[in-house]
């Protein structure tokens, strides 16, 4: 499982390139050997999201090894210029916030839905030979049983998951109808440097790095199975060069959980930090939306991708509390040269 694919001579559009795993991605591609097309979401500051402070990227920008496209994958007309000449698609954009799913269903509906199904149409039109679609372990639901396999039934406890199971549902339907060669990664809670700070991990690590004494959090019960970004994104690569069937899904976990009043602790311990945990209200999901737990059964990743996390959870926790200790350091050093 150590062997590394590679994408040499490959052309990859990569859509949801300028956010956090998209562009892990990327990185992960350019040093695969390909050449990345990165689809940035349009915006008028010109800006690359988290591509901004990537040297590889940049470096591969300027030896004509990458290009920036920004558009919108809910543009139909936009996606199918995006997607001619690529071999192979990684379709990362989404809206992926379950809060804001809560108050703008729509908007989810128009990324995660039409979104993929313009990125489908297009792939089926240039005929482009791989489209490695994203999913998401949100949509089991709290699962009848684990270890979770990826023929476990789909259950939409949020807006988001239901958007996501639709998106996935057109990818079976696309391979199933036209041969359409889709084939749909599900990470677990992946984790690292350039998350959001809503995320779990995050926002524990970035509250006692700024020295707080009460972290400010939603349910500590739940469970989730957590995969260090470069390990998903190795995933991302593999899918893009195995031999794979169209409509089949494969899922990236690590086959272990940790509650977050675990995740809670071992924060602590990594950043030798100690706070009281308040449980706030507005953080909790509401009744009969909460998944409780989500476990992965990896035996399909590693068959089929030959793929095995390679980043304990302790590890990627200290890896992402340095990133984030050093962006701290970089602010307090910006604020004190003005």
């Amino acid at each position: 499982m150590n062997d590394s694919p590679s994408l040499a001579d490959r052309t990859v559009l990569v859509t949801g390139a300028d956010g956090f795993i998209g562009s892990h991605v990327v990185e992960a591609v350019l040093a695969a050997g390909g050449r990345v097309r990165a689809f940035c979401l349009y915006n008028s500051f010109g800006t690359h999201g988290w591509l901004d402070g990537s040297e590889a990227f940049a470096t591969a920008v300027a030896d004509g090894r990458a290009e920036i496209v920004f558009g919108d994958v809910r543009d139909a007309e936009f996606v199918d210029s995006a997607v001619a000449g690529a071999d192979v698609v990684l379709h990362l954009a989404a809206l992926i916030a379950i809060p804001y799913s809560y108050v703008a269903p729509r908007s989810y509906v128009d990324t995660n839905v039409t979104g993929t199904l313009n990125v489908l149409e297009a792939v089926r039109r240039h005929g482009t030979p791989r489209l490695v679609h994203t999913s998401t372990s949100e949509v089991y639901g709290t699962p009848e049983s684990v270890p979770i396999t990826e023929t476990h039934p789909l259950r939409g406890q949020s807006p988001y998951s239901a958007t996501k199971i639709a998106a996935d549902k057109l990818c079976e339907a696309f391979a199933l109808s036209f041969g359409t060669p889709v084939v749909t990664l599900r990470p677990f809670n992946t984790f690292g440097p350039r998350q959001s700070a809503r995320a779990v991990i995050p926002t524990v690590l970035g509250q006692l790095l700024a020295g707080a004494r009460e972290l400010r959090l939603g349910a500590l019960s739940p469970r989730r199975d957590f995969t260090f970004v470069t390990d998903t994104c190795a995933g991302f690569v593999r899918a893009a060069t195995a031999e794979l069937d169209p409509g089949e899904v494969v899922q990236l976990g690590t086959g272990t959980t940790y509650s977050i009043q675990e995740v809670v602790e071992l924060c602590m311990d990594v950043t030798g930090q100690r706070a009281e945990v308040i449980t706030e209200e507005e953080r909790v999901r509401p009744a009969g939306s909460e998944v409780e737990v989500l476990l992965s059964d990896p035996t399909r990743a590693a068959a089929r991708l030959g793929w095995a996390p390679t980043v304990t959870f302790a590890d990627g926790l200290r890896f992402t509390a340095e990133w984030l200790a050093r962006r701290v350091d970089a602010a307090s050093a910006s604020r004190y040269q003005r």
